[in-house]
């Protein structure tokens, strides 16, 4: 990266430029010749006693002594992806929101309050929200009211419900929410989970050369669905309600050996996108091209009714999935972080 002007490196970042992305370049050792740097790029989230915060894209916050800055500059928002279809943030984010319907919700100025909840499994005390997503603050405005009088609204509502609080805020692309994340991390709001939300053209998927005829398409999830996916217990209603929710909802099935499917997914078809989600092969079954013909079964559907983007969320840490969807030809576009209150 370029930070001279005539030669010469200059700090060029102030206080003022907090929430503004910037480009800085540390001391971090060595002697007088042989000096270490390192440098962060990133959104300013704030410059408190003499301590910059930098939020980078996956929304890992780095802190820089200013008295360590030999050089920085504000720069331009991150680049849009230029594989892919054009796409905002914002419009991601509903799209992912009404993909992932909770089963009640309220209004909080700008944010959405979720709620999923069904009993503890074996009948034990308290209540199990399904998915995070269905089951946290969605900040996507303003709230109408202080962020601390928000937070204590917030942490009230779903302790009603006797659900832990959580907030989803997005990190790495324009008008993604580093500052609101910020704060939260100051009020001792703490991440505990990172995905990222990828995006491709739809097109190509569909035209993959995958065994699609072994994958059944249906509207409705039905029992078998549900012995392969992994992401609940014993389902309740409120699991069912939350998956079959949706603009156009389909499952693919790929039946097994047994009365557990080999593998599964789910599409949902919302104007221009269709967002993958619950894509699970069983390990006896892996490495069969099974995901890609579930996948391209449901992207041909998705053609079929009009979509021509695709959009799906994918944990960070889960590598083999990753590296699935980037050979498919999805690139990231944002990241997303699940934020639990204290």
């Amino acid at each position: 990266m370029e930070f001279t002007a005539g030669g010469r490196l200059e700090v060029r970042v102030t206080p003022a430029d907090v929430g503004k992305r910037v480009s800085v370049r540390q001391l971090t050792g060595g002697g007088p010749g042989a000096e270490k740097f390192t440098d962060t790029v990133g959104v300013l989230t704030s410059w408190d006693n003499g301590v910059l915060l930098i939020t980078r894209r996956t929304g890992e916050s780095v802190r820089v002594p200013a008295a360590a800055l030999v050089a920085g500059k504000v720069v331009p928002a991150a680049p849009a992806r230029r594989r892919g279809p054009a796409a905002t943030f914002e419009e991601l984010a509903r799209a992912g929101a009404r993909a992932w319907q909770p089963v009640e919700s309220e209004r909080l100025g700008g944010w959405t309050l979720r709620a999923a909840a069904g009993p503890a499994p074996g009948g034990g005390p308290g209540r199990v929200g399904f998915t995070r997503r269905a089951n946290s603050a969605l900040p996507l405005g303003d709230p109408g009211m202080e962020l601390d009088a928000a937070l204590t609204r917030t942490r009230r509502w779903y302790g009603e419900r006797g659900l832990p609080a959580y907030a989803q805020i997005a990190t790495g692309a324009a008008d993604t929410q580093e500052l609101l994340g910020a704060e939260l991390e100051r009020r001792g709001w703490r991440s505990e989970v990172t995905a990222e939300v990828r995006i491709g053209a739809l097109a190509p998927l569909g035209d993959r050369d995958a065994d699609v005829a072994r994958v059944r398409l249906d509207r409705a999830v039905d029992e078998s669905w549900l012995r392969r996916y992994q992401r609940t217990g014993a389902p309740g209603p409120h699991v069912r309600q939350v998956l079959g929710a949706g603009p156009s909802v389909w499952f693919a099935t790929v039946p097994g050996a047994g009365d557990v499917p080999a593998a599964i997914g789910r599409c949902v078809t919302d104007g221009r996108w269709a967002g993958f989600m619950a894509v699970e092969v069983g390990p006896e079954y892996r490495r069969q091209g099974l995901a890609t013909a579930v996948m391209t079964a449901l992207a041909r559907r998705a053609l079929e009714e009009g979509a021509s983007a695709a959009w799906l969320q994918v944990e960070t840490d889960n590598d083999a999935a990753r590296a699935l969807y980037e050979g498919m030809g999805f690139t990231v576009h944002h990241h997303y972080h699940h934020f639990r209150s204290p």
